[in-house]
């Protein structure tokens, strides 16, 4: 018996076993499939009888190392129901393991070398976002304003902490356009469009959950400017909600929670977008990269007219006759790639039930994208599955706290 869920609450439900059917682009061909019984389960679902956490089981679940723990614990248990997420131990385990590996609970943590490798990020483009004739200006300005002994160069390279930084870069933008060429901003910012500051500013990736400052733009819970925004996102409260809105508020239909934390990283869906370039790959024998884009992305996530390697890949099956698409659906079905809809497009369903076919396999549901993930924050690179392997080993240590409840 499973508890019941509240209308649009976060908690996927099991469905019951059904038979795969056949897509209508495999169907021209004549091709027959054994059908065999699929079933299809979020690890999201509550389990049976188990009664949704309360404030102080949470905070029991957060490291004892916390200092705040009790704050936390009250703001997480208030978000989960301001998003209608039901507390069970998965859940909150799973927002608590992102919390912890992102910022050991600090809404405002500190990051080693941040000032020097904000910097080395800011000169390498200040070309292509202020253009070669501002760029100069911009560089005599770090190094000598608003005086050479304490010049906006030497203050960056001091800060600690994302907050401090995003300070500094306020006020020297701002003396920036007061004294310099106010005029020749307007005129760039008509140029090029949007918010020349935000489109500046290193930091993308702030507060307690690490959360794009685009993604939190787009799901923003209060009216404000970008600089609001901002300050939202370096609070507790805000860190934590836009964080767990962009953990949880998304179905996945996973095997395990381990792919939901690599997509925390790599972006949302990429594990089963990295499971689907890995059957294309099988079935065109071509070369494709696992790492969950099916599709080019200019800077600003503008789908570029590019093609990928998987469209690449899936245009060469539609030349050799193995699949009845048209490069233009492919082209359609791939721009919903962000979301759970591709699931339902006749592209993604076509290259399931071939590669079944051709393996007599189930077709896969999620793999790990090969990422590798650098940045002006981190001290090395990284690779998508070291980061979910450290998020799970966090998550399987709170719920084997949890089951005292």
């Amino acid at each position: 018996m499973k508890l019941p869920v509240r209308s649009g609450a976060v908690a996927a439900q099991c469905l019951p076993n059904f038979t795969m059917s056949i897509p209508k682009s495999l169907k021209k061909f004549g091709i027959v499939f054994a059908t065999l019984p699929l079933s299809a389960c979020n690890y999201l679902e509550a389990p049976p009888a188990t009664a949704a956490l309360s404030m102080a089981q949470i905070d029991q679940l957060i490291p004892r190392r916390v200092p705040q723990s009790q704050s936390f614990a009250k703001d997480i248990s208030a978000i989960f129901d301001t998003l209608k997420i039901d507390k069970t131990p998965q859940n909150i385990c799973t927002t608590i393991a992102i919390i912890d590996q992102e910022s050991n609970f600090n809404a405002n943590p500190p990051v080693a070398n941040l000032g020097a490798s904000s910097l080395k990020a800011l000169n390498n483009e200040l070309e292509e976002k202020l253009g070669s004739t501002l760029a100069p200006y911009f560089r005599n300005m770090l190094k000598n304003e608003p005086t050479p002994d304490n010049s906006f160069e030497k203050q960056i390279a001091k800060v600690k902490t994302e907050q401090a930084l995003d300070d500094i870069y306020h006020e020297m933008f701002t003396y920036f356009t007061q004294k310099y060429y106010a005029s020749n901003i307007t005129n760039v910012s008509k140029l090029i469009g949007g918010d020349i500051e935000e489109r500046l500013d290193p930091i993308t990736t702030l507060g307690s959950m690490q959360v794009q400052v685009s993604y939190a733009r787009d799901n923003q819970r209060m009216n404000g400017n970008n600089l609001e925004l901002r300050k939202d996102l370096y609070s507790q409260y805000g860190g934590l909600y836009y964080g767990i809105h962009r953990l949880m508020r998304y179905a996945a239909d996973y095997p395990e929670p381990l792919y939901r934390f690599a997509d925390y990283n790599s972006g949302m869906y990429s594990s089963r977008n990295a499971a689907f370039q890995k059957m294309l790959h099988e079935l065109a024998k071509t070369k494709i990269d696992y790492d969950g884009d099916l599709l080019v992305y200019e800077k600003g996530n503008k789908i570029s007219s590019k093609p990928s390697q998987s469209e690449q890949a899936l245009n060469q099956l539609l030349a050799q006759g193995t699949i009845a698409l048209s490069a233009r659906q492919i082209r359609n079905d791939l721009a919903k790639e962000k979301s759970q809809k591709f699931e339902d497009t006749e592209t993604y369903r076509t290259i399931g039930s071939l590669y079944q076919m051709k393996t007599g396999k189930k077709p896969l549901k999620a793999i790990m994208p090969q990422v590798v993930i650098s940045g002006a924050k981190l001290s090395r690179d990284y690779h998508t599955q070291w980061y979910a392997d450290k998020v799970n080993a966090r998550y399987l240590a709170c719920l084997n706290k949890a089951k005292r409840y």
